[in-house]
């Protein structure tokens, strides 16, 4: 059947865990992938992430305002308003570029600030 080839081409819906951290401004996002594998980058501002397709997606999320990647998470950092209003925007943004199928930093070394 047409509509069951089409199901198999969709990819299997993810599941992403959030976790609180010290920092009530900050939340970890594990989406069961790896993110960068080895090393970490942050982003303290949306200029710094013209490398990383995630952490653009993040920052067009209205009230991000940091992001730091990590081997098999990712923290978002944000500025007024509250989570319950941005974890979904945020988990939205995350879903959609794993499904997009972009890397998680383009060209070279992804450490450099």
């Amino acid at each position: 059947m047409a509509g069951a080839d089409q199901t198999e081409r969709l990819a299997a819906p993810m599941f992403i865990q959030t976790e609180a951290t010290p920092n009530p401004a900050t939340m970890k996002f594990i989406p069961g992938k790896t993110v960068l594998g080895e090393g970490t980058a942050e982003y303290r501002q949306p200029a710094e992430a013209a490398l990383s397709p995630l952490a653009q997606r993040l920052f067009a999320v209205d009230g991000v305002t940091g992001v730091f990647l990590g081997g098999d998470f990712v923290s978002v950092t944000k500025g007024d308003g509250e989570w319950q209003h941005l974890k979904p925007a945020v988990l939205g943004a995350i879903m959609d570029h794993y499904m997009s199928g972009a890397p998680v930093i383009t060209g070279g070394d992804s450490g450099d600030e």
